[in-house]
């Protein structure tokens, strides 16, 4: 697996003093936790917190930040405990880890209309420290871009589609990352709403082609 040199070059590229022992510290801890786990995807389980790191460094966030996506289920998940993640890390990491985890911990409850701007609150009121509510944004989002491998399941797939739309965008638009919101909602809806979503993809397209032929017309009249 190519993960670690790829994010440990994307974190250099914005962190030029960065050295690698931390994340690569991180990855390998992981990777050890996780063992034997797997996504449904049939993927080791550890590439996902990997990808949640990758995400977030695309947003150019701080090691301690990257630090928490690799270990963000490993308080949920594994064996390891807040005191060997301070141990082998810091203090930072450890409470940023254990905040994810207590949102984990209430994300299987559904909510709607009201109750779901109450969640948001709620989440707002229990992350201290806002990289805490980035990090469950980024593994909201990979978990999204990875729905597919549910297809066969579409009333989880909705289920999820709708507690995205209904708390995880919204909470995004809140906080100012308005790209993470706009690629939440792309992929809810064509869960939600696949007959209207190929319609629209299918009409883009066509506008697309036609669009170009008119270019063209124009370029040579």
């Amino acid at each position: 697996m190519k993960l670690l040199p790829a994010l440990l070059k994307k974190v250099k590229s914005y962190t030029p003093d960065m050295t690698p022992d931390m994340i690569t510290a991180a990855y390998e801890y992981a990777k050890e936790k996780h063992d034997g786990q797997t996504r449904v995807s049939g993927e080791p389980y550890y590439t996902h917190p990997m990808e949640v790191a990758d995400i977030l460094a695309d947003m150019k966030m701080d090691e301690p930040t990257i630090v928490t996506a690799i270990l963000h289920d490993t308080l949920e998940d594994t064996s390891a405990t807040y005191e060997e993640l301070e141990e082998k890390f810091s203090k930072e990491v450890a409470d940023l880890v254990n905040g994810v985890s207590k949102l984990t911990k209430i994300e299987s409850q559904t909510f709607e209309g009201k109750q779901a701007e109450n969640f948001r609150k709620l989440l707002v009121a229990m992350s201290e420290d806002i990289r805490v509510l980035l990090v469950k944004l980024a593994d909201r989002l990979h978990n999204m871009r990875t729905l597919h491998h549910f297809k066969d399941r579409p009333d989880k797939c909705k289920r999820i589609s709708k507690e995205t739309t209904d708390i995880y965008a919204p909470l995004a638009e809140r906080i100012g990352i308005h790209q993470i919101k706009e690629e939440l909602d792309d992929l809810a809806f064509s869960y939600m709403y696949p007959e209207a979503q190929a319609s629209i993809t299918n009409r883009l397209s066509f506008l697309r082609k036609e669009g170009t032929k008119i270019i063209k017309k124009i370029i040579k009249t």
